[in-house]
């Protein structure tokens, strides 16, 4: 990368933080990897609706994303709010991938697969995923390559904790078809990563890097997380210098959200120890700058990537996505998703299942799908669904070709949230330009507040207590 283009990089990040606005439209809200947000779930949503939902899907022919849930850790993160299950017994998992296969072939049963059924996504999530064995990571891709075919191109991705990986793991797992690793890191510091129970040091991290470049891996990305106990600006800096002396082709740096009342691990974290709202401003203003110095491109929410990453060429070139996952390059396809608490998106609808193990075994025993809940969604949701995505993804929308493509006078339609909009415009998070509604640079780290404007769920029920911070 050349010396101006390194410059335009780094003047962007500066001019990405601003402080004054952070502080003022730091609200509670969705971070909209759906919309609706999983929140309006309801338990009305039956395995009937999602049957119904396969066999529409099926007609489809095009590709699909698999993703699924393992839920096995060994020992517990006191900042974690996933669904986990803290067990060092083997026997728990094995048995786990033999029910993840039987809802396999009941799904594909279902959507009536003559043959394999093309994919384009996977995501193995937890929990730790790397906590299954050599023989479980086996038997569950050979069993996802019983009804799927891994087309070639496509993001086949794995969550690693670095405690608990060797240079053989990471072997199998490019044998397997990974192509993609995220690193868990959250913090280096050894008094945060005390307070939060995860010792995690950098020569483990160093070395999962060095052996996914070693057999092929395509992309690796790192998860830091501020706002944790103890953490201090000089602390983080030092975390984010080393993560870059890694060179990670991806960062997300997440906000911690201390919900206690929620997650109840979190009551271990003493509220005292936790940053003041001053140093959590400052940790992440240094993180950004500190970013764009090296030459990273912030994509949106909490992500970075180095500007040759597929996620940044893809923002650039309008193609990029946002799922269940996060961002992708990868066209908006139908999610399958499997394993307890897993939601997928298929068709107009989306379905979770439910979330213990007693409860997933004795639904699937009976031959029913273990779905939860749901939600199908209306057409105002799917075109709203639509507006989210590009803004949260490439922070502009054309009105005009909006409206065509949907057949609704934009203006009209969207009269009282354009009214909403106006106070967003003075601050600065908002322009037009003609008919293009575009975010700013300045606004992008607020894009969420400005596409909150946009959920009617969220205007109707004004629930905002249980979400995140904005930032």
């Amino acid at each position: 990368m050349n010396n101006a283009a390194n410059t335009s990089v780094v003047a962007e990040k500066e001019v990405l933080f601003h402080p004054e606005l952070l502080q003022k439209f730091d609200i509670n809200g969705p971070r909209y990897t759906s919309y609706p947000s999983a929140d309006r779930f309801h338990n009305d949503f039956s395995e009937v609706d999602y049957l119904e939902a396969l066999k529409r899907v099926a007609t489809v022919d095009e590709p699909l994303s698999l993703y699924f849930h393992l839920p096995f850790c060994p020992n517990i993160c006191y900042y974690c709010g996933c669904n986990k299950i803290i067990t060092k017994d083997h026997g728990r998992s094995a048995k786990y991938i033999k029910y993840l296969a039987k809802e396999m072939a009941m799904v594909t049963k279902a959507m009536g697969a003559q043959k394999k059924i093309p994919v384009t996504q996977l995501h193995w999530g937890g929990g730790t995923p790397t906590f299954l064995s050599h023989e479980e990571m086996i038997e569950l891709m050979h069993h996802t390559r019983e009804h799927f075919e891994l087309l070639r191109g496509g993001e086949y991705s794995i969550e690693i904790d670095p405690r608990r990986v060797t240079e053989q793991d990471i072997a199998l797992l490019a044998d397997l078809g990974f192509n993609r690793i995220s690193l868990g890191v959250q913090d280096f510091n050894l008094a945060v990563q005390e307070a939060v129970h995860r010792i995690q040091t950098i020569e483990e991290t160093q070395a999962v890097m060095e052996w996914s470049r070693k057999y092929g891996f395509k992309s690796r990305s790192v998860d830091l997380i501020y706002g944790l106990p103890k953490q201090t600006p000089a602390t983080f800096k030092e975390t984010v210098d080393a993560v870059l002396a890694m060179s990670p082709d991806r960062l997300s740096v997440y906000n911690y959200a201390h919900l206690p009342h929620i997650f109840k691990p979190q009551r271990r974290i003493a509220e005292a120890d936790l940053p003041a709202a001053a140093d959590k401003l400052d940790i992440l203003s240094n993180t950004i700058s500190r970013l764009g110095e090296a030459g990273y491109v912030f994509i949106g929410m909490d992500h970075f990537a180095k500007p040759n990453d597929e996620l940044a060429i893809a923002q650039k070139e309008g193609k990029l996505h946002r799922n269940f996952q996060g961002y992708s390059t990868q066209a908006e396809c139908d999610l399958l998703a499997f394993g307890i608490s897993s939601i997928g998106k298929v068709d107009d609808c989306y379905s979770q299942n439910v979330r213990t193990l007693d409860e997933y075994y004795a639904i699937l025993d009976k031959g029913h799908l273990p779905v939860l809940r749901g939600l199908r969604l209306d057409q105002d949701d799917l075109l709203r669904r639509e507006l989210i995505g590009e803004l949260m993804c490439q922070f502009a929308l054309d009105t005009k070709a909006f409206s065509t493509s949907h057949q609704i006078d934009f203006s009209s339609y969207f009269k009282t949230e354009i009214e909403e909009l106006k106070h967003l415009e003075e601050a600065g998070l908002l322009s037009w330009e003609g008919a293009n509604m575009q975010v700013p640079i300045k606004g992008r780290l607020l894009a969420r507040r400005v596409a909150m404007t946009f959920d009617r769920h969220l205007r109707e029920s004004q629930a905002k207590g249980t979400y995140s911070k904005v930032l």
